[in-house]
Order: structure tokens, then sequence, then C-alpha cells
């Protein structure tokens, strides 16, 4: 199965940022991944900044691909959930995301929140994935 990205002349030019305007995907089996935080299995130490808590995050999400039998080509859309996001923020999220799509460019939108599940999480990330055909 394939996806077809798409960035048109005639919309910003988000190629350039790392991601996809538009993510054609021909129907199939697609896998739904919850909200990703930074928790670890048999670990209650949440990170206090934000940087550690995002690669937790990409480790998470790397964790759910792996376990649908994907990778960040199949990823359509990622959707990342930060705690008073601001253009600081983003400098300090976007090389982590990008790293978790190894140059892949899905669909991204990124969503600045007044909170999250819990205090101590700064950053929440959901995937959409289309399975591969097995």
């Amino acid at each position: 199965m394939c996806i077809e990205r798409l960035n048109p002349s005639t919309m910003p030019n988000s190629e350039a940022i790392g991601y996809s305007q538009i993510s054609i995907v021909d129907p199939g089996r697609m896998a739904y991944v919850s909200g990703q935080v930074a928790t670890r299995p048999n670990s209650d130490e949440i990170p206090s900044d934000l940087h550690s808590q995002m690669e937790i995050v990409s480790e998470n999400i790397k964790e759910a691909l792996t376990a649908v039998g994907a990778s960040p080509k199949d990823i359509v859309q990622a959707r990342v959930y930060a705690v008073d996001l601001n253009p600081d923020k983003m400098e300090i999220l976007m090389p982590v995301l990008l790293s978790i799509f190894e140059g892949e460019k899905p669909c991204i939108t990124g969503v600045g929140v007044q909170a999250l599940a819990s205090p101590e999480f700064l950053v929440e990330m959901e995937m959409v994935v289309s399975l591969p055909n097995v």
C-alpha cells in the first residue's frame, strides 16, 4: 500500500519544514494509535523537561509502529498536543518529531492545549497509520 503525499503550489510549502499538506491512502486496514505521553513500561518516572518527554513519546510511537508491523513510511497523520505551545517549544519538539518519521513527510498537526491528562505531562502524540498488506 502506498501513501501519496501532496504539497500543492497553491498551498504553503510545508515540505521544506518536514511534513505534507495532504496524504492520500487507498482503502485498507488502518491503525489509530492513542495519544502517547512520557511514560515507560514499569516506571513511574516522568521527566520535567519538554525535550526528554518528547524523546519518550518518540520511543512509544516507534514501539506502536513495530507492534502493528508498520514503519514511518506508513504514518498517514500525526497530531502533537503540547501544553502552552509557542515557537520556542516548537523548536524543541520539531527535531525529535521529525526524527520519528525518518525522512517521511506525513500530515502533522500541532495543537496547543491548556493541560493534558496529568499535570506532569507536557506533550502527547497520536497518529493514524496505514497498515501494510500482510
